[in-house]
C-alpha cells in the first residue's frame, strides 16, 4: 500500500486519533475540535470532517480485511433485522447482519424493505462471508421471499427475542445519529454506518464478559492494532 499520508502536513498519529474519536464516540465535529485543542492539537472541525470521509472507508476496509481472513463467518448463525431512518424528511431503511457474538457483518442502506431489497442486501453479505449456517430473523415477509430466491429457506428462525442480537446491535448508531442531528444524505449514511460498523466490531472487547486485567490487556492490543493502520 502506498503511504495514504505522503500529502498531509499533521502526522498520521493525529489523523487516526481524529478520525477514532469522531465515529467510535458519539461527538460532534466541533466537540472533536475541542478535545483537540485541549491537547494542543489546533484544527478546524472541517478538518475533522475532511479526515473521517478521506481516511475513515481505509481504516475500515483494513479492519474487515483482517476480520474476515482471520474468522470463517460462513459457519456461524446470522441475526437479520432492519431499521427505520429519516433523511430530509423521508423514511430510509438500514439492514444489518450481525454473527451470534454480535460482530456486525454488513450494513445497507434502502429507500424500501421489500423483496428486492432484502434479496440484494443478502447477497452483498453472502458475496463477502459466505452462506452462514443459520438464519434469525422478525417476521417480515420481505427476508422469507428472498431466502426462497436463494435457496436457504430451510435454515431460517423467526422467534419472539432471538433476534434481540440484531436490534440491540442498532443502538450505537443511533447514538451516532443523535449526535449529528441526522443525516442528510443516504449515500452519506451508508458510507458512515458502514465505516462505524468495522471501527465498533474492533473496539467491542464485551468487557462486561471478561475480567478486568484481561479487558486491559486487549484495549491496549486494539489500540497498538489501530495505530498500525495504513503504515
Amino acid at each position: 500500500m502506498k503511504n495514504p499520508f505522503r500529502y498531509f502536513n499533521s502526522s498520521p498519529e493525529i489523523i487516526r486519533l481524529a478520525v477514532m474519536m469522531y465515529i467510535r464516540y458519539p461527538l460532534s465535529l466541533r466537540q472533536v475540535e475541542d478535545l483537540l485543542s485541549e491537547r494542543g492539537i489546533d484544527i478546524c472541525h472541517e478538518t475533522v470532517r475532511f479526515w473521517w470521509n478521506r481516511f475513515g472507508p481505509l481504516f475500515a476496509a483494513e479492519i474487515r480485511k483482517r476480520r474476515i481472513h482471520h474468522h470463517s463467518h460462513s459457519n456461524w448463525r446470522w441475526h437479520l433485522d432492519e431499521v427505520f431512518v429519516r433523511i430530509n424528511g423521508e423514511t430510509h431503511y438500514l439492514w444489518r447482519a450481525v454473527d451470534h457474538e454480535g460482530e456486525v457483518l454488513e450494513v445497507l442502506a434502502t429507500k424500501r424493505r421489500d423483496r428486492k431489497a432484502a434479496l440484494r442486501f443478502m447477497k452483498r453479505a453472502m458475496k463477502r462471508y459466505g452462506r452462514p449456517r443459520s438464519i434469525v430473523t422478525d417476521r417480515l415477509r420481505s427476508y422469507r421471499a428472498a431466502l426462497k430466491i436463494i435457496g436457504n429457506v430451510d435454515n431460517q428462525t423467526c422467534q419472539r427475542r432471538l433476534n434481540n442480537r440484531a436490534e440491540n446491535s442498532h443502538q450505537p448508531l443511533r447514538r451516532r445519529e443523535r449526535a449529528m442531528i441526522e443525516f442528510r444524505r443516504a449515500k452519506t449514511m451508508q458510507k458512515f454506518a458502514a465505516v462505524h460498523a468495522s471501527i465498533h466490531n474492533h473496539f467491542n472487547l464485551e468487557r462486561h464478559l471478561i475480567r478486568r486485567d484481561k479487558f486491559k490487556h486487549e484495549r491496549a492490543a486494539s489500540l497498538a492494532e489501530w495505530r498500525q493502520l495504513a503504515a
